[in-house]
């Protein structure tokens, strides 16, 4: 989709947007990057300036010109009023929850969300009298029959976390509206290049920009993106809990932003060669990744979505520990740790069972969570290859 970008005469293509947005070369000496700066004082020339509290800039916690560049950028991509930068993905998530609610408040969470925000929930906000209530990925417009009068927010995840469920966020947002619910989206996993929450309906957008914005597996940093009603709430979350991002990594989130759309079309292209090469393998029971025709969630993602990124899972056939063991230790590609979204690719093996309350977990043997990067897809898939082997001969 095409927008007009602010200061241009013309609509643009989001691969031209990520190159320019937040840029102002002629405001910096020329020098086509937005410098860091690093500070917490900003001077105030007068007595009357330093009252009135209407400088641009007037403590580094709250804004500087580079956490600014990158807010905006943000924000333009995702079609949002506003954005906010914050430390982490998990320091957006808990934000972006404690903008909306107070103690005495119920909230709806999908089951198959990022773990570590279904700790923050069941454990901080169940310490701030905040009851959680885990719901069907699946539920649609049925969601409806969950909403209590002091329900408060619902937040989705598409596709969701390890196991890739697609939600149908327009009808989730829809029954939310209609009531006058918040709906918190994590659109970490398609980036607003390939999905645009708050256009289905969302009034929230939360992305963990340590994944592919940052896109070098070398920063923490997060961003919870607002539409014009929820826009006064983030800020004021922001500003109460004191969250903000290093200068050091809002200089790397715009760095990475700059090569984000070549970098998510390669992640798209091995990641879906990759997954169909398992797919074909004897050893694999099921693929999830709902860009491939015949995932349960294709239909809602072919509409929902412009692209895919290179993450999805792959559930094997039974097999021991030694066998597993065998194949994941002697890769060397495909690297062992959390996060994703980075240039290199990566293989987590993970079970939810026990932290999925509303949803059974059925997997015929280990599930393997893969993030496909940029090398090579044929250097990759012989890596899997000589690891099937491995396994077989364990």
């Amino acid at each position: 989709m095409s927008v007009k970008r602010e200061g241009s005469d013309s609509e643009e293509q989001p691969e031209t947007e990520v190159v320019h947005l937040g840029r102002k070369p002629f405001e910096q000496h020329g020098f086509v990057n937005t410098p860091v700066y690093r500070g917490s004082t900003v001077l105030h020339p007068t007595l009357a300036a330093l009252r009135a509290y209407s400088q641009p800039y007037t403590y580094g916690r709250r804004a500087t010109p580079t956490t600014r560049a990158l807010e905006e950028a943000i924000a333009h991509l995702e079609g949002g009023a506003a954005t906010i930068l914050t430390s982490s993905g998990l320091a957006a998530v808990s934000t972006a929850v404690l903008a909306f609610v107070q103690g005495g408040d119920h909230v709806l969470i999908v089951d198959s969300v990022y773990q570590p925000a279904r700790a923050f929930a069941d454990k901080m906000l169940k310490r701030l009298g905040i009851e959680t209530t885990y719901y069907d990925p699946l539920i649609g417009s049925g969601i409806d029959a969950l909403f209590r009068p002091n329900t408060r927010l619902v937040m989705v995840e598409a596709p969701g976390s390890q196991t890739f469920e697609m939600q149908d966020i327009p009808a989730i947002a829809a029954a939310a509206r209609a009531r006058n619910i918040w709906v918190l989206a994590d659109n970490t996993w398609a980036t607003p290049l390939y999905c645009k929450p708050l256009a289905l309906g969302a009034d929230v957008s939360i992305q963990a920009a340590t994944k592919y914005i940052v896109g070098h597996a070398d920063a923490m940093l997060g961003a919870v993106t607002a539409n014009a009603k929820a826009a006064k709430f983030i800020d004021d979350a922001k500003e109460r809990l004191g969250t903000c991002p290093g200068s050091e990594e809002t200089y790397l989130g715009l760095r990475g932003l700059r090569t984000l759309a070549v970098r998510l079309a390669q992640h798209q292209r091995s990641g879906i060669a990759v997954a169909e090469w398992l797919k074909a393998r004897p050893e694999v029971d099921r693929i999830l990744h709902p860009a491939l025709p015949g995932d349960p969630g294709h239909a809602i993602w072919k509409r929902d979505f412009t692209g895919a990124s290179g993450l999805f899972t792959a559930v094997l056939k039974p097999v021991s520990e030694k066998k597993l063991a065998a194949f994941l230790d002697g890769l060397k590609l495909f690297g062992m740790g959390y996060s994703w979204g980075g240039y290199e690719s990566l293989v987590v093996p993970f079970d939810p069972t026990s932290y999925r309350t509303a949803t059974r977990w059925h997997g015929a043997g280990p599930a393997l969570r893969f993030h496909v990067g940029l090398e090579a897809v044929d250097d990759l898939i012989a890596d899997l290859a000589a690891g099937f082997e491995r396994m077989r001969d364990a």
